[in-house]
């Protein structure tokens, strides 16, 4: 196997502790969190409290200033452990990014040091009942009023960690008929009048992971809480669609280390496991599968860490990283689905934790835009054109 250069000892040991971490605040407990539908919140706070939260925000707002790769090695850890329900990774590398980069002084100070404690869990709102992958076809929107608010109505669904969010960044249109041109963010905190969380979402996989609806119905949001103030007024589209590529990665990121587990999981199991008295490890076509497997995933790898290294540099473009978040979800689910065939009629049992990584990895081809539209997204980086 190539050994990986992407981690210094810094890392290494930063991975270290937040194993330790996972053993006595997560693992314990993440099954009855799969049951109730949510983590519970206390994680949050003890996260933050152990520098766990926003490492890479600067120390001026409450983070550690720390590269993507401590990031990148917590995300690993959590998807080789299959630990679903966990929502840092929006938290830190999405929301808090978006504040960071395009927040006015005041927003950073105000929001930033409550989401690296925890106090404040936060979230991003895109999709809508009728608007996935289509971020253009937006219904939410955000109307300015008189005295310099805006006044937002609409909904939206499949929200991460939606039902704990003390801090939802809304995708709205703020001028309806500029199409793309009129699409703002803005900031939304729980308790504003007329923002209510629907249900928790009963979904195939990622059961402890608190997804939900949310509903916004005339709440009054201040011109202040207009991501970026008011030179950002139109430009939301912009910026998701530059934030959209580290997105994209993390999702590959997951998805290998989780296909990476699972080979691990299934290599054990298959040493142990016999059928008419050999163990099922013996037979060429238990070896050959996990061979090409093992291929498969370890060229997947490869990439992906490059691709991390690009982002440590900024130059991870849209098509690269739509290149890595549908090949390697693709790999996810095709892999894992062999791991259950191995495993027989055990890898279909809940209490196998390949069986809920099968059923947590499906929705991997789907979110941070359709396998389908990735492939668009390629195709158009290569000049093929398309609608």
């Amino acid at each position: 196997m190539i050994e990986r250069q992407l981690y210094s000892p810094d890392h290494i040991a930063f991975a270290d502790a937040f194993e330790r971490f996972m053993d006595k605040e997560i693992a314990p407990f993440h099954e009855a969190w799969e049951e109730q539908g949510y983590v519970d919140r206390d994680v949050w706070r003890k996260a933050g409290e152990n520098g766990f939260l926003c490492m890479t925000m600067p120390d001026e707002y409450g983070g550690s200033g720390a590269d993507r790769l401590y990031s990148v090695a917590q995300m690993e850890a959590l998807a080789r452990r299959g630990f679903s329900g966990i929502g840092f990774g929006l938290h830190s590398e999405i929301v808090a990014p978006y504040i960071l980069h395009y927040g006015t002084e005041a927003q950073k100070q105000k929001y930033l040091p409550l989401l690296a404690t925890g106090e404040m869990v936060g979230a991003i709102a895109m999709s809508e009942p009728a608007a996935g992958s289509d971020l253009q076809g937006v219904k939410t929107t955000a109307i300015r009023q008189a005295d310099g608010s805006y006044l937002l109505n609409g909904s939206k669904t499949f929200i991460t960690n939606g039902w704990h969010a003390d801090l939802v960044v809304v995708v709205a249109k703020t001028d309806p008929a500029a199409g793309a041109k009129g699409t703002s963010l803005l900031l939304v905190e729980r308790g504003m009048p007329g923002f209510e969380k629907g249900k928790r979402l009963k979904k195939v996989g990622m059961k402890a992971q608190d997804t939900s609806e949310l509903f916004f119905d005339n709440v009054s949001v201040p011109a202040d809480n207009l991501l970026g103030g008011e030179a950002y007024e139109g430009k939301g589209f912009i910026c998701l669609m530059e934030q959209l590529p580290w997105e994209r990665l993390q999702i590959a990121i997951g998805a290998v280390a989780s296909a990476q587990a699972a080979i691990d999981w299934t290599v054990q199991y298959v040493k142990d496991r016999k059928v008419f008295g050999q163990p099922v490890a013996s037979y060429q076509n238990t070896r050959y599968t996990l061979a090409e497997m093992q291929t498969e995933v370890q060229v997947a790898r490869v990439f992906v860490d490059k691709c991390s290294e690009l982002v440590l540099k900024d130059q991870l473009d849209t098509a690269t990283a739509s290149m890595a978040k549908y090949w390697c979800s693709d790999l996810q689910c095709k892999v894992i689905d062999e791991c259950v065939q191995l495993h027989g009629g055990y890898g279909y049992m809940w209490e196998y934790p390949i069986a809920r990584a099968w059923a947590d990895a499906r929705v991997q081809r789907i979110y941070g835009g359709t396998n389908e539209i990735m492939k668009e997204v390629i195709s158009r980086q290569m000049g093929l054109g398309g609608r």
